[in-house]
């Protein structure tokens, strides 16, 4: 690996495109270097883990009317659906949108922390789309999808998005558009400019996933997705891209990143820099290993509490005679989804499913009592609105531990840790306290997901949606990837049973 130092520049220093982040991901994504066989097999997993959350939530409301917009362009030899037949097919760019979607509706597929958020399997549906539009192998489509891990995640590395309140799929954009550029063969020029537009086109606030959370946190990756195909496809066609996009005078580091935090405080916005570490020529990608699934339905910063919640609800014989419990966390895990964001609506009991998702409080009180975790009815209304639930969920409250903080942000994966230490304390003044990093599903983790177990989620996901023929027939033609031909490669959406689909009403302008 190569680390790249990146800082904005003052338009008179002209900048050699060489010396650009940009042209570096360009060249990285153009070269020929082949995949990994263990990195082909991660990548198999997650496209059965985004297909298992994808057909979970067909039928939810964001879902269905991605679905109707992409069903407006209908297109001969496009891209297909989830749910749908092969024989319908719709522009590349809808499909994404849908697919991409669906796939992040649940808050249920893979993750990496760093410095940012992310979930790089957003990467897919798009690459996927542009694969099944233009006749592509599953060999190049193994190829895109390394190059999208390996960008996204050297990303969420090196430049931390979030402090300055930026969301995290201004990182998919270029990490989208790269790897389309990869499964297609383009050359440096072509992806540099098409990873520069990606970027400029994605820059959005995270007041997405602040407050009252609302459905555009599924859209929003969805949303990414759908851009870095437009601006792939735009600078096929010969356009350029406002350029350079991260170390330019007015551009992203310079005003909205770092530069902007110096200048307001009265220093040179040229000084503050990134450092974002990418593969060198002829070394092959595999940040995919890096990264990791969710067991369980909620944002991944919950995922070790969720199993930690599990073994000490056992603990406790009446929850009413809890006094107070306390989450000593990390940074990112009290500011986003603990009491430290500030938000009310985390402790409503009448809030979204997406609030709830980004409520540490509410989850844990959940899975405390339950000792267990399902996507649909851990969230329920009626769920979210016992009365014994909501007083034990305002009980609980989060703070820093500078420690659970450093650990986050470890470089050694065997320090790396996103979980918390709970204290428990009871009325009679007795406490119960217990810790854990990270979650059991993790790599590292007490019962690592490997292929058995993300065939098991697809399964669990499924099996009250599809067909027992179409699930084998999904999971025995994605399993041979490397070798699928690109009429194969249509097939790789899982489709539901005739009468199934339910469909949005609603007319709008397509």
């Amino acid at each position: 690996m190569i680390d790249h130092k990146v800082r904005a520049h003052p338009s008179k220093d002209e900048l050699p495109r060489e010396e650009q982040l940009a042209w570096k991901m360009a060249e990285m994504a153009a070269d020929p270097v082949a995949v990994d066989d263990d990195v082909t097999e991660m990548i198999i997993n997650r496209i059965i883990d985004n297909a298992s959350v994808a057909i979970a939530s067909l039928n939810r409301g964001p879902i269905k009317s991605a679905r109707a917009q992409a069903k407006a362009h209908a297109r001969t030899g496009g891209a297909t659906l989830f749910g749908l037949p092969e024989n319908q097919r719709f522009c590349a760019e809808w499909a994404a949108w849908a697919n991409g979607t669906a796939v992040r509706e649940l808050d249920y597929h893979d993750t990496f922390l760093a410095a940012d958020y992310s979930h790089p399997a957003d990467n897919i549906p798009p690459v996927l789309a542009v694969a099944q539009q233009c006749g592509k192998s599953g060999a190049a489509l193994i190829r895109g999808i390394a190059t999208g891990y390996e960008i996204q995640v050297n990303l969420v590395k090196g430049i931390c998005l979030h402090e300055h309140k930026i969301d995290h799929i201004a990182h998919i954009g270029p990490s989208a558009a790269a790897a389309v550029g990869t499964l297609l063969g383009l050359d440096k020029e072509i992806i540099y400019q098409s990873i520069q537009q990606g970027l400029h086109c994605t820059v959005t606030t995270r007041q997405s996933r602040k407050g009252e959370i609302s459905s555009w946190k599924a859209f929003a990756p969805a949303y990414a997705g759908k851009t870095a195909i437009e601006a792939v496809d735009r600078c096929m066609r010969g356009e350029g891209a406002p350029s350079p996009i991260y170390e330019g005078e007015d551009s992203i580091i310079s005003f909205i990143l770092n530069g902007r935090t110096a200048r307001d405080q009265g220093k040179s916005p040229y000084e503050p820099s990134y450092i974002v570490p990418l593969p060198a020529p002829g070394e092959a990608k595999r940040a995919i290993l890096e990264t990791y699934t969710k067991e369980h339905s909620a944002e991944y910063q919950s995922q070790a509490l969720i199993d930690l919640a599990f073994r000490m609800g056992k603990k406790i014989d009446d929850f009413d005679k809890v006094k107070s419990i306390i989450l000593h966390t990390s940074h990112h895990t009290h500011y986003v989804i603990g009491t430290g964001a500030g938000d009310p609506q985390k402790m409503d009991p009448k809030a979204s499913r997406e609030t709830l998702d980004h409520s540490i409080m509410y989850i844990f009180a959940v899975a405390l009592q339950d000792g267990e975790w399902h996507h649909v009815k851990s969230y329920a209304p009626e769920r979210a609105q016992r009365p014994d639930t909501v007083r034990l969920w305002h009980k609980i409250s989060t703070v820093e531990d500078p420690e659970w903080t450093r650990r986050y942000h470890s470089p050694d994966p065997k320090e790396k840790a996103f979980g918390a230490r709970v204290v428990i304390t009871m009325e009679d003044g007795s406490v119960i306290e217990d810790e854990l990093g990270i979650a059991n599903a993790n790599p590292l983790g007490a019962r690592p997901f490997a292929r058995p177990e993300y065939i098991k989620k697809f399964r669990t996901l499924t099996e009250d949606i599809l067909e027992a023929k179409e699930i084998e027939r999904f999971l025995t033609l994605v399993q041979d990837l490397p070798n699928l031909s690109p009429e194969q490669v249509l097939a790789l959406n899982p489709v539901a049973p005739a009468g199934y689909l339910q469909e949005n009403p609603a007319k709008g302008i397509f």
